[in-house]
């Protein structure tokens, strides 16, 4: 990349050398920032009657989004409204790391108003300032204000920090444009590797209905399995009610407990994702009340949950821990007998048949949930112990095979990501020179 002719100290340390012809200022004396509305429950309307408040849900990779938008009817004062060129920033959160994502207000989206956990930033360099928000600069600026107990982007803090920029507003435009060509081919990129790793994340899926379902033998002979959405089996296979492959299928406590700093973890949906368990480390019970718990719901290492009610029901995982907690009532827990292999039971469950099967079970009831029942008389395709195993073997192997595809596929997405931002970093910094980059493509 091409450097500027001559450099000078920018004076501030974490900025270092800018080009001659660019300035080093704070952010109060080349723009505003602008703290948005406080609005109460009663002033939420229909989108038909309100203005839209754009809060941080409604900024997703660095872009406006409006999957999950609120309106209200008040009266708003112009400064509140969305100009051309401002810069919506997530000035409070409860979530450290969302503190500080910026998207640009473009020609589109003007005359929306904020909330007072967001703010603008409003000046005269536009889609430039944008750029800066996203760079390494503004996020170490970031780290120099942030307390353990609050995490937000005062407008006193937004106003001393610290910027560089070119004086002509010629090069600004240039730059911004350079940027904006160079980060759409960075995302395009990261698009297609995060489409890659879905893919790959389907093939897993196949597999494991393939294997549950059919086996792993292609030359095998298959039969009606009887079970209309089950389809066809391998011939030598049974179909059994989960109730006869279980000593016992049960749910966790249906009662809130009292929870303590400490003592026996509790666990709930949320803490069963990604195929395992995570133990929580804020919810626990007293090791009294968790043993009374555990009477009659006693989750052990290799036993199966199945989340039965709310957003992820169906989503199941093997229990990879012997250390006792209890469960909440939206946990099923499933004990293997001797005629099932766990962790053949674990990925029958994961069969995309079954989870269907499990989502319209739970369709059905007034809130979105599946019952005991449910899970006691589903039917599953159960060969021979060890067949069992080796289609576990099978799945695990190929799963494992697939898993290394999806970090290298990850790591690649992340280094798109570091480039990115370094990049940006480095061009409002004035480190290399673009603008005559994007003067040249302007004119082709």
């Amino acid at each position: 990349m091409e450097r500027y002719e001559a450099y000078k100290d920018s004076g501030v340390e974490w900025i270092g050398q800018i080009p001659d012809g660019w300035e080093s200022v704070r952010l109060k004396y080349v723009g505003q920032s602008i703290i948005g509305i406080i609005y109460s429950p009663s002033d939420v309307t229909d989108e038909n009657k309100g203005i839209l408040v754009l809060r941080s849900s409604n900024i997703q990779n660095g872009k406006l989004a409006f999957d999950d938008c609120v309106y209200v009817s008040k009266d708003i004062v112009n400064k509140h409204l969305t100009k051309e060129g401002d810069v919506l920033l997530c000035a409070r959160n409860g979530s450290a790391h969302l503190v500080g994502k910026a998207a640009h207000i473009g020609k589109d989206n003007i005359g929306l108003t904020f909330g007072a956990f967001m703010s603008v930033v409003r000046s005269s360099l536009g889609k430039y300032l944008f750029y800066i928000f996203n760079s390494q600069i503004f996020k170490a600026q970031i780290g120099l204000f942030s307390t353990s107990t609050i995490n937000q982007l005062t407008s006193d803090t937004l106003n001393n920090m610290v910027i560089a920029f070119p004086r002509a507003y010629s090069e600004q435009t240039a730059i911004a444009n350079y940027l904006d060509c160079k980060t759409a081919e960075i995302d395009a990129l990261i698009v297609q590797k995060q489409r890659l790793i879905e893919l790959y994340q389907e093939e897993k899926t196949a597999i494991i209905n393939q294997a549950v379902t059919q086996g792993i033998d292609p030359n095998a002979k298959l039969k009606d399995s009887v079970i209309d959405w089950l389809g066809e089996i391998p011939v030598v296979w049974e179909v059994i009610t989960l109730k006869r492959l279980t000593s016992k299928i049960t749910d966790g406590e249906h009662i809130s407990p009292i929870f303590t700093q400490c003592g026996m973890p509790f666990l709930s949906a949320k803490d069963v994702r990604d195929g395992l368990i995570n133990l929580p480390d804020d919810k626990f019970v007293d090791y009294d009340d968790g043993a009374r718990f555990r009477k009659r719901c006693n989750p052990e290492l290799n036993d199966i949950l199945l989340v039965s009610r709310g957003a992820t029901v169906g989503r199941v995982a093997i229990v990879n821990t012997d250390i006792e907690f209890c469960l909440l009532g939206s946990v099923i827990l499933l004990k293997p007998n001797v005629r099932i292999n766990s962790s053949y039971l674990f990925y029958s469950l994961k069969n995309k048949l079954v989870q269907d099967h499990f989502l319209h079970s739970s369709q059905s009831s007034a809130q979105q949930a599946i019952y005991l029942v449910d899970v006691a008389t589903i039917y599953l395709a159960i060969p021979n112990p060890e067949e069992q195993t080796a289609i576990v073997h099978h799945i695990e192997t190929e799963n494992a095979r697939i898993d290394a595809k999806i970090a290298k596929t990850q790591r690649i997405i992340e280094l798109q990501k570091e480039y990115r931002t370094s990049l940006i970093s480095e061009v409002v910094t004035g480190k290399i020179k673009v603008s005559h980059l994007a003067e040249k493509k302007m004119t082709l």
